[in-house]
């Protein structure tokens, strides 16, 4: 089914989604030191800061995952446009409302479908 979008609101989307992609990768690099593995040093770091520091590191650990679930979304959507999809329901074909679309521009299903899930 053809979208309701047009190129002007495709283009728009993309614009919205290559930006939020460089704002991903601007913030992997910016926590990559918080992800590293915390050195067992008992001189330096005492077994509370440890503990600490290693839960830092679980948490940067957990937002890299949710930046890189985040990632693929949007490739997808990507990917979406480029095969003239973007806008349709990957499910049922319906047109995604474009407001949904504004919210999150990764949106692969209707609000219909969606909330089936």
């Amino acid at each position: 089914m053809s979208t309701a979008l047009d190129k002007t609101q495709v283009a728009a989307f993309r614009a919205a989604i290559e930006a939020e992609l460089n704002e991903l990768d601007a913030l992997v690099e910016g926590s990559a030191s918080d992800r590293s593995p915390v050195e067992l040093d008992q001189q330096s770091v005492g077994r509370l800061s440890r503990m600490d520091a290693m839960q830092g590191q679980a948490l940067a650990q957990e937002a890299d995952r949710r930046r890189q679930s985040r990632r693929l979304a949007l490739e997808l959507a990507l990917r979406r446009i480029d095969d003239g999809e973007y806008g349709d329901c990957t499910e049922c074909g319906e047109p995604i409302a474009v407001k949904r679309l504004e919210i999150d521009p990764a949106a692969a299903l209707c609000i219909n479908c969606a909330s089936r899930r």
